[in-house]
């Protein structure tokens, strides 16, 4: 019995003890990283870090947070309204395909992740939706989630970006296709729009000239 209260004791401070390690550890790599190529968004993440990272991330989402079911099923309309949200809200980092391969999404230190690939798709439902909601420090990703934590509108609409961030291995070139009108327009795109819809009525013009002439 006593053994038993001495080593209950000893595991918190155990805990401590490697959470210290671990931070220090952080702490010499990130200054390692300072040192050697300063504050610059240009590099490329290391292994080492990509892997401390994602080891971060999983410590940092509670475990009743991570093993929450999605309440919203997977149906064609919630799909079509997670792709309009993605395509509206996130495209521009992950883009449409969750890729990542965005201007932005290129530029951001860490770079924006291929959400396509098992370090994402093998989170649980409950760790995306955190992650949606919350954000992640030190990264380009914002919280989404409203301040007060509890719009219902804010969670369903996260819950249905988890549906959507499920398909997107599988996602159709048709899919990616509409998605793309959907996308915000800068000022060039939208003069580029502009461009080709005249070319494109000067045609129509040019033809129907043509068969009046002929005519």
């Amino acid at each position: 019995m006593g053994n038993d209260r001495r080593r209950g004791r000893r595991l918190p401070w155990f805990a401590f003890g490697v959470l210290t390690v671990c931070a220090i550890g952080l702490f010499a790599l990130a200054a390692f990283l300072y040192t050697a190529h300063g504050l610059s968004a240009r590099e490329e993440p290391s292994a080492a870090e990509r892997w401390i990272a994602r080891r971060a991330r999983k410590a940092a989402v509670p475990a009743d947070a991570a093993n929450r079911a999605n309440p919203v099923p997977d149906t064609p309309e919630v799909q079509a309204e997670a792709r309009a949200h993605w395509a509206d809200h996130c495209a521009s980092c992950h883009a449409n395909d969750g890729s990542g391969e965005s201007l932005m999404g290129r530029r951001t230190y860490p770079p924006a992740p291929d959400m396509r690939r098992p370090e994402t798709q093998q989170m649980t439902d409950g760790e995306l939706f955190y992650v949606i909601q919350n954000g992640v420090r030190l990264t380009a990703m914002p919280a989404w989630g409203s301040a007060a934590g509890n719009s219902t509108k804010d969670e369903l609409d996260s819950w249905k970006l988890v549906r959507f961030i499920r398909h997107l291995p599988q996602l159709t070139f048709e899919e990616k296709k509409e998605m793309e009108k959907l996308n915000p327009k800068g000022p060039d795109d939208r003069k580029e729009e502009e461009e080709e819809e005249k070319f494109l009525k000067g045609e129509e013009i040019n033809e129907q000239q043509t068969e009046h002439h002929h005519h």
